[in-house]
């Protein structure tokens, strides 16, 4: 196994964060969960928060949970519910209620107090709008040598929300500039990758052979997603992008990266939050992405599987 990596996973559950916090938190997963932390995205951030505890509850996970920002730094709330559906988490059987609730803290707080403690340093995987980051990196600036990495879903060189413009940098583009501008190391999975990771029928089959209840959660999580992709997109599955990001940090072997210059655009009419992949190198700026492009099907597929069987019931 890998080294084992500290990780806060910041994040607006959404059936593919869901299943990126359930591969993170696997048997045979290299990464220790120091907190999760929710953002508004998918849906509100209260939604967010209760379905992050009921996801904790089913796959037994005890990391501290706390709720973060409720709206974009500068701009009103969009939620994605033709995707996610009202919940956030629809579908899927969830518990009428989690088994606990949110730390008396705000994510923010937990972000900036957690990394500054860490001896070792904490990697940060954002799956959702990039407030909850931009806001710690602002609040508190000595947080930022300390930040190991950012490994985040977002953006790519086409979008899903805008021609443009990809859902998480769309939601609070300010807040990405601010993230992408701040020096920490960052890699970057976005719509070119993450739609290779596309659950087609023949893998939400492979994965209703495994038998256990998180194994059944994340088949009902797929089936709905899938069907929301085909209605609203016409995919032949539905891409689970958030899990591109703990399923590099597992294995990194998985995925072919480019390092480049990625800008965020904040002020155009038409391509406000898109982010501006140079990836011919035609700015000459000084590259500060580690842009994935490339995934290995087979590799994926079986660490996802593996993943899976590793819980029990």
């Amino acid at each position: 196994m890998n080294k084992t990596i500290n990780v806060i996973l910041d994040c607006d559950p959404g059936h593919d964060d869901a299943i990126s916090m359930i591969l993170a938190a696997s048997k045979i997963s290299n990464l220790h969960i120091e907190a999760i932390t929710t953002v508004a995205g998918n849906v509100e951030v209260e939604k967010n928060t209760l379905n992050a505890l009921k996801v904790c509850d089913i796959i037994g996970l005890d990391a501290p949970v706390a709720q973060g920002a409720a709206k974009p730094l500068l701009k009103k709330t969009e939620v994605a519910e033709e995707i996610h559906g009202e919940t956030g988490l629809d579908g899927p059987k969830l518990p009428d209620k989690p088994s606990r609730e949110a730390i008396d803290q705000h994510a923010v707080d937990v972000i900036i107090d957690k990394v500054l403690n860490s001896e070792e340093g904490i990697t940060l995987v954002p799956t959702g709008p990039l407030t909850n980051i931009a806001m710690a990196m602002i609040r508190e600036p000595a947080i930022i040598p300390k930040i190991n990495e950012i490994v985040l879903m977002g953006g790519g060189t086409f979008g899903n929300w805008t021609p443009a413009a990809e859902f998480n940098i769309w939601v609070d583009a300010e807040a990405a500039k601010v993230v992408f501008e701040s020096g920490v190391p960052i890699a970057m999975f976005g719509l070119d990758v993450t739609h290779q990771a596309l659950a087609t029928r023949d893998v939400i089959d492979r994965l209703s052979t495994i038998d256990n209840h998180v194994a059944n959660f994340v088949v009902e999580l797929l089936q709905f997603f899938s069907q929301t992709y085909k209605d609203v997109f016409d995919f032949e599955g539905g891409p689970i992008h958030d899990a591109c990001t703990a399923a590099y940090l597992m294995d990194p072997s998985i995925f072919d990266l480019q390092h480049l210059r990625v800008d965020i655009e904040t002020k155009g009419e038409f391509s406000y939050g898109m982010t501006s992949v140079d990836t011919l190198g035609v700015t000459n700026r000084e590259p500060n992405v580690h842009f994935a492009y490339q995934l290995d099907q087979e590799k994926f597929w079986d660490l996802f599987d593996r993943a899976l069987r590793a819980y029990s019931n």
